[in-house]
């Protein structure tokens, strides 16, 4: 017998959601699902021709696909179910795919494009203005600096390793003169 490839499998937990912490919810079920060969259906969704004329002209093949696809968006489903809190799930009931519930959370805890672009700038702002102070530890700064980047890269920005790099080079203090000095002649391409 065939081992079911996309099952979830007893050590693989459901992350939760309440309500708060969507974006990293977001990564952590994304993940989640593309490790169970879902993501692709939840991302872009899938014809279901049930209700058109096209079902009696469908190959057998066909059918069998059909059914594999409503399998796996079922099973999506479930599992983008199984991660809401009692509070959330009745946002999601009346939706009928996997991509559907992901859409309706998506646009509820992340935003619109618009308030997507105004957070990006927000954010890029945010990153742009951080300076470690001098009162400030290393760790404290760099805490700050992650937490930032995080967020900025659960919204979908790439942010280069060299831009982080530099601009944690030009946030430092001048007591931290030398260590820049020292990363500019190891690393000459960055500015």
């Amino acid at each position: 017998m065939a081992a079911n490839n996309n099952a979830i499998s007893p050590s693989q937990n459901i992350p939760p959601f309440a309500g708060f912490n969507y974006q990293f919810w977001h990564v952590k079920m994304k993940t989640l699902l593309v490790s169970c060969d879902l993501w692709e259906l939840v991302e872009n969704g899938f014809v279901d021709p049930a209700d058109s004329e096209e079902v009696p002209r469908l190959t057998a093949t066909q059918h069998n696909e059909l059914k594999e696809k409503k399998k796996k968006d079922a099973k999506a489903l479930f599992m983008i179910q199984q991660a809401l809190d009692e509070a959330i799930f009745p946002r999601v009931t009346g939706a009928t795919t996997s991509k559907e519930a992901w859409d309706l959370l998506q646009d509820e805890y992340q935003g619109s494009s618009r308030v997507v672009a105004v957070k990006f700038q927000m954010l890029h702002r945010n990153f742009e203005n951080l300076r470690m102070k001098a009162s400030n530890t290393v760790q404290d700064f760099f805490t700050k600096a992650s937490s930032l980047m995080n967020e900025i890269w659960s919204l979908g920005e790439d942010l280069t390793e060299q831009k982080i790099v530099e601009k944690v080079l030009r946030s430092l203090p001048p007591r931290f003169d030398h260590v820049v000095a020292v990363s500019l002649k190891i690393c000459p391409n960055i500015h």
